[in-house]
């Protein structure tokens, strides 16, 4: 597990938007934001489920979060632009975002993969990513010390039979996170670095192997140390670099 331990107040007055924040690493991570001081903006497709994190965390007294219904699917160009106009007018700036949510799609060859189920997996786990990423970014840059965390995969830093779409979308998510840190070192107080959680106790997880006993697999909860350093200024001036949660 990543060697980490996060002051009380690490994060404190810090505007954090982490995607997918309704259930597993999105929940954990938003709920772990929130503990250490920071407000958290919680999207997600599942108002519910956002709902849910919404009341623990205030349940908890931590700073009051905000849900933000937002289906990374479906979302037209327009619509991340007022994404990016409401937290302007409702926060000022951001200093942190998580890109969280993903899909897994098929686990098939290539050859029996459709091109419906490539494009719907690379919409929400590529399109979508860039679409957030630079319509964020003037609010990133807003912030002395911001931090654009991506989730990346290890069968998305060598390639591996059968992960098809996904296995692909998470080479390009490195590709973002690496093009993203290199425009903006030394150009803008933002940084970007990418985490490979490793096999956690998530219902994706059980979705991609569906016979493995997951209590062999940490919590979300567990491997937050990581995800806890690159969104704090302990790790200012670490950029472009790919680490492991576990």
């Amino acid at each position: 597990m990543f060697d980490y331990t996060a002051r009380p107040e690490l994060l404190k007055d810090r505007f954090i938007l982490v995607t997918g924040a309704g259930r597993g690493i999105g929940a954990a991570a938003a709920k772990t934001y929130a503990a250490h001081g920071a407000t958290v903006l919680l999207l997600g497709k599942t108002e519910a489920n956002l709902t849910q994190v919404y009341d623990e965390i205030e349940a908890a007294g931590h700073p009051q979060p905000a849900v933000i219904p937002f289906n990374l699917e479906t979302a037209l160009p327009h619509q991340y632009d007022e994404l990016a106009a409401m937290i302007e007018t409702e926060f000022g700036h951001l200093d942190g975002l998580l890109h969280n949510a993903s899909i897994i799609g098929p686990r098939t060859p290539i050859e029996q993969l459709s091109g419906e189920n490539f494009m719907r997996v690379m919409q929400v786990n590529v399109n979508a990513m860039f679409m957030l990423t630079s319509t964020l970014l003037p609010l990133l840059k807003l912030s002395q010390d911001a931090s654009v965390v991506f989730t990346s995969s290890s069968v998305g830093r060598k390639g591996r039979a059968y992960w098809g779409a996904y296995g692909v979308s998470k080479f390009a998510t490195e590709g973002l996170m690496q093009t993203l840190a290199d425009e903006v070192e030394g150009v803008a107080p933002v940084r970007s670095n990418s985490i490979n959680p490793g096999g956690t106790r998530t219902s994706m997880r059980a979705q991609a192997y569906p016979g493995e006993n997951p209590l062999n697999n940490p919590t979300p909860e567990e491997i937050m140390p990581v995800y806890l350093y690159l969104m704090g200024p302990d790790s200012s001036g670490i950029n472009g670099q790919a680490f492991n949660a576990q």
